[in-house]
């Protein structure tokens, strides 16, 4: 696939020019592409909807705090390996008593280390030319968790345990890497100079309103409109969790189902505010605060 245009997003997702910019960077010098930002600002769907537009492989591994090098690139299975070598010894002892029954109901075979090693996700992308690679929300990693990829993002490969296999890309057939982070902890320096860098924004009420047309584009402006007015003036609030698009998106998914008079006035009541509200100090708030004054609450305007 060509590396010389950009890709500006698809039916479902708006890429901005200078995300579409950094994402095209990335992918022109076979380097991943790091995208901070607060949640719910589309850094996982990026990936996602890149590969689904141009049907990509696309390969994902969701960090955790567990996470490690050895579940992202490859692990060897010790288990199957000790158990199979097991099963050869028992076969060889049968075999010399003259009985012809086998245990082995498959084909791998301890002289060939390769066949117990279980590739994971970055392994396999490697493997996969101008496929995606998604590593989300990184930031929840061990710290050593980046540290420990800067050989492959320097090099362009991996190295397989035990079986020694070395499993190296060049720079055209790089996958697209990209690497999410919401911030909850700093990145290594060295980590990040080996990526591309990008901050997604949280979108302005224009942004915003080109990102509901693409995923409800059969709701009236009036509608949208309101929402979006009561969805800013929440995130104005200094809420402990904001809420974000993501948030703004399902709750219009909820409204849409009902006629366009009965979606209105539930948007101002405010029903279904456990779509946008996600902690209870947050909630209580809105409850106490709003609810007792909507008239105040309503006459205020959208940011620009």
């Amino acid at each position: 696939m060509a590396l010389d245009t950009y890709w500006s997003g698809s039916d479902k997702y708006l890429c901005d020019p200078q995300l579409a910019q950094s994402f095209h960077i990335a992918r022109t010098l076979g380097m991943p592409l790091l995208i901070e930002g607060e949640p719910g600002t589309g850094k996982t769907e990026l990936p996602l909807q890149y590969a689904q537009d141009h049907g990509l492989d696309l390969f994902v591994y969701p960090t955790g705090s567990k996470s490690n090098v050895e579940q992202l690139v490859a692990r060897f299975d010790h288990v199957k390996y000790l158990r199979d070598a097991q099963f050869e010894i028992l076969d060889a002892q049968r075999e010399e008593k003259g009985l012809n029954q086998k245990s082995k109901s498959h084909d791998r075979h301890t002289d060939r280390l390769e066949d117990y090693v279980v590739k994971g996700p970055a392994a396999l992308a490697y493997s996969k030319a101008n496929s995606v690679l998604l590593i989300d929300e990184i930031d929840k990693a061990p710290r050593e968790f980046p540290n420990d990829l800067l050989y492959a993002l320097s090099h362009r490969k991996f190295i397989m345990p035990e079986s020694g296999e070395v499993i190296e890309v060049t720079e055209e057939n790089m996958p697209a890497i990209v690497i999410t982070s919401n911030r909850e902890q700093e990145l290594p320096t060295a980590f990040k100079g080996r990526c591309i860098y990008h901050y997604i924004h949280f979108p302005d009420a224009d942004t915003m309103r080109e990102i509901v047309a693409k995923h409800h584009p059969s709701l009236d402006d009036k509608t949208v409109q309101l929402a979006m007015d009561i969805f800013y003036q929440l995130r104005n609030l200094g809420l402990e969790r904001s809420p974000t698009t993501r948030e703004l998106l399902n709750w219009l998914k909820w409204v849409k189902k009902f006629s366009s008079e009965e979606a209105k006035e539930k948007i101002q009541q405010l029903e279904g505010l456990g779509v946008l509200i996600k902690t209870q100090t947050d909630l209580e708030r809105i409850q106490s605060q709003i609810l007792r004054h909507p008239d105040d609450f309503h006459k205020r305007s959208t940011p620009n």
